[in-house]
């Protein structure tokens, strides 16, 4: 079938209305397998089918079109950045929407191979070229890409900024239109994940107008679509500089985390749980969480809340969260820390160990693991292994292999088991017997199935 097709595409070139052979190709290629295509992919001469595109036949620039889809998926991306630039370049400027998203779908492979992106880079006039053609396209997918390119390197972002990317983007940030607004954010975050793009953004005063779109959020009845995604900025912002800077600048980001976690809508309550797991998941954060008091303790009691009796999803994220907050590397403990580790899991609800365990043994594997990930992050935690050990029952919940039934969950024990028998204060608090167990778990890997004695009877059949 693969040399039909290239049969096929060979004969295109020496035609003149290759219709026919077009329809033909189409039906083949729709049979093969990518695999099949991938060897010889790299022979193809795809020149006939780009000049192809350049007449005005509906049906036939649409059969080019799934064509050369399915043929430049079969490429790798160094390949098309090597030998087929100039073809792309055509592409990005074809008066059909349809051809220029074949052709950015296939500058965005290349934008996420590292080998390929740097064909790109290494060819100013290519890179320019490029950004030239979609950087004033109104396709969200061509900004997307610019967002791309722009976050490779401080040299790719020089050349982006000609295509009045920011201006732009500060535009629809500022604009009328929630909808575009919303997506605009998801770009501007994308963008903030490298320090240069950090950088250019406040610069830019972009960190700064977000701010102001915050404050300005309570007059707003359509919020709700865009909030999300400026909060989200904000926590990998801080999460990626200094979360105890970020939070200082700009009070109103902590504030409105707060305020979402006391909504009615599960979605402003999910975004502020994640908010919050970011912001905790390092020391410099979790100090700047104690800091705001007792409004944190009640943040932390509404979490526990939540993990009891929300959506499974929501139960997930809270629990993905708190075990975010928790955890300390046993390098970065200190005594000040370890207190208030303590202090907060308290914080969460009467009994906070029998609620997670109560999580744990519901039905559903997720649930089970993210509750087991909480039990690991403060495994290593003196505080905690002191709780475990006088909670009835707890010990032998860790050892009892029979709980656990699907891979995930078996491996969630063994790194909760793991956590456990490499802490220094173990052996102390659970005592050598149980320290010994442990340590055999661990010799025994996640998996390990006891075997199952069977003795002769004289007599039997």
């Amino acid at each position: 079938m693969a040399a039909q097709a290239l049969a096929l595409l060979r004969e295109l070139s020496r035609l003149e209305a290759p219709l026919e052979e077009l329809r033909a190709l189409h039906s083949v290629l729709q049979t093969v397998p990518l695999g099949e295509l991938r060897a010889p992919a790299a022979e193809l001469r795809l020149g006939p089918l780009f000049s192809l595109l350049h007449e005005d036949h509906r049906e036939q620039t649409t059969l080019c079109v799934s064509i050369l889809e399915r043929l430049l998926q079969a490429m790798e991306p160094v390949h098309i950045a090597r030998n087929l630039g100039a073809d792309l370049q055509k592409g990005l400027t074809h008066p059909d929407d349809s051809v220029k998203i074949l052709t950015l779908s296939q500058v965005g492979r290349i934008v996420e191979n590292s080998d390929a992106v740097t064909e790109i880079l290494n060819n100013g006039e290519l890179l320019k070229q490029i950004v030239y053609c979609i950087g004033g396209d109104n396709l969200s997918v061509a900004k997307a890409l610019i967002v791309e390119i722009s976050s490779v390197s401080p040299e790719s972002l020089t050349y982006c900024t000609p295509s009045g990317l920011v201006t732009q983007l500060l535009r629809e940030l500022t604009g009328e239109d929630v909808l575009v607004r919303a997506t605009c954010i998801e770009m501007v975050t994308s963008l903030a994940y490298t320090h240069h793009g950090r950088q250019y953004l406040a610069q830019e005063g972009v960190i700064d107008q977000i701010s102001n779109i915050i404050v300005g959020a309570d007059s707003d009845p359509f919020s709700s679509f865009y909030l999300p995604g400026l909060v989200k900025f904000f926590g990998n912002l801080a999460i990626m500089d200094s979360p105890q800077q970020i939070c200082e600048r700009y009070p109103v980001f902590v504030e409105k985390v707060f305020e979402m976690t006391e909504s009615q809508d599960p979605t402003m309550i999910g975004v502020a749980v994640d908010t919050v797991g970011i912001l905790g998941s390092n020391v410099e954060g979790k100090q700047v969480l104690q800091k705001t008091g007792t409004r944190f303790e009640r943040l932390l009691m509404k979490i526990g809340y939540q993990a009891k009796n929300a959506s499974t999803e929501l139960k997930i994220r809270c629990l993905d969260a708190i075990s975010s907050i928790f955890y300390i590397p046993p390098e970065q403990q200190t005594e000040d820390l370890l207190r208030m580790t303590e202090s907060w899991f308290s914080a969460l609800s009467r009994d906070p160990l029998e609620l997670f365990r109560g999580i744990s043994n519901q039905p559903f594997p997720e649930l089970h693991c993210a509750a087991l990930k909480v039990f690991t992050a403060i495994a290593n935690q003196p505080w905690a292994q002191k709780l475990m050990f006088n909670s009835p029952g707890f010990v032998e919940y860790v050892m009892d292999r029979s709980v656990e039934h699907d891979k995930a969950s078996k491996d969630a024990k063994y790194e909760l088991v793991k956590a456990l028998a490499n802490s220094k204060t173990v052996a102390e608090i659970f005592g050598n017997p149980n320290y010994l167990r442990l340590r055999t778990y661990l010799s025994e890997g996640p998996y390990y199935v006891k075997p199952i004695s069977t003795t002769a009877v004289e007599g039997a059949e």
